[in-house]
């Protein structure tokens, strides 16, 4: 019997990318978006314009779902974190609930703080002292004491399947200029995420999800990467694409701190951004075993073809992005 998984917010990049992940793997996809918005051209996914906080619609419309999948992203200010992010997982939950579903959610390394170790596993402490870490470390306390069963994923910066990440907004917003914008220095290693790997990850957590306890968190390892392991990604397709000459290099820059923390007093996302630089200055990296004990190994496309995957997400390469498959998961 085909199950069903119900994601809330589909519309936004992760949800969408999810969506997919789900539909490849078999499973009849619903795809909660607010009630008048755009529909995305995929017809495998059945839209449903109800808004978040009617539960009894969302029940109705999702009989059966047997996963809810947590898609749900705020605006990228401080403001926007404290009205929203609360009430939001308090409607996920509330759904999962009515449905007797699973809710899985994406999770980050905001938990963790400045302090945090170089590798990072599920029992590693948190102590975040930022906005969003304290935010996180009660949104997972607000699913882990809800009564409903509940999976966390943790994953780092996101990567692929369109904008609104560190990567096309700054890293590659000039590339097809020959301009690589880094917001670390050279030898921090830090944590990322392909969305295609981590979607396919959900579904994967999700075939298993009769072995889990109550409450479960997962670590996505990804990549943990320095600013020359991008370079080594990127020049080539840059020079593909004729962005550069072949055998050149990229400009190399270093992003403006100072602007931005004097344009912070004026600029919400600015003071945002600024609040998480320590994740550019630590470096750090997700371990997987708990992960991996449960699905095998988990999935991973190479650098250089997700980052060319990316950047065709983006319109910015004429190049075909690559088909890399997983096994479907069972569900």
């Amino acid at each position: 019997m085909q199950a069903t998984v119900l994601i809330l917010g589909a519309r936004g990049r992760f949800g969408l990318a999810a969506g997919r992940a789900f539909a490849d793997a078999g499973w009849r996809v619903l795809g909660q978006i607010r009630p008048g918005a755009a529909v995305p051209a995929d017809p495998r996914i059945e839209w449903l314009g109800i808004d978040l906080n009617d539960t009894p619609a969302l029940r109705a419309a999702a009989h059966g779902a047997a996963v809810v999948v947590h898609a749900l992203n705020p605006a990228y200010t401080h403001q926007a974190w404290r009205a929203q992010v609360a009430p939001m997982m308090k409607a996920a939950i509330a759904v999962t609930r009515a449905l007797d579903a699973t809710l899985m959610v994406p999770g980050n390394v905001y938990n963790f703080g400045a302090a945090m170790p170089p590798v990072l596993r599920e029992e590693t402490p948190q102590a975040a002292q930022t906005v969003k870490g304290q935010i996180r470390i009660a949104m997972e306390a607000q699913l882990q004491h809800a009564g409903v069963r509940g999976v966390v994923i943790r994953a780092g910066d996101f990567f692929g399947s369109g904008r609104g990440s560190w990567f096309d907004s700054v890293i590659v917003r000039a590339i097809h200029k020959g301009v690589f914008t880094y917001p670390a220095r050279g030898d921090v290693a830090t944590a990322w995420a392909y969305l295609p790997d981590l979607a396919r990850t959900f579904v994967a957590v999700a075939g298993k999800r009769a072995q889990l306890r109550p409450f479960e968190v997962f670590h996505f390892a990804g990549y943990s990467i320095t600013e020359q392991q991008w370079l080594d990604a990127l020049e080539p397709l840059a020079q593909g694409q004729g962005w550069i000459k072949p055998g050149a290099h990229v400009k190399r820059r270093s992003l403006p701190w100072p602007l931005l923390r004097l344009g912070a007093w004026f600029v919400p996302t600015w003071a945002a951004l600024v609040e998480m630089r320590y994740l550019w200055r630590t470096p750090h990296a997700l371990a997987n075993d708990k992960l991996t004990a449960l699905i095998g190994p988990e999935p991973h496309t190479p650098l250089a073809l997700a980052a060319q995957a990316a950047l065709a997400d983006l319109g910015l390469t004429v190049l075909a992005p690559p088909q890399v498959r997983t096994p479907p998961a069972l569900a």
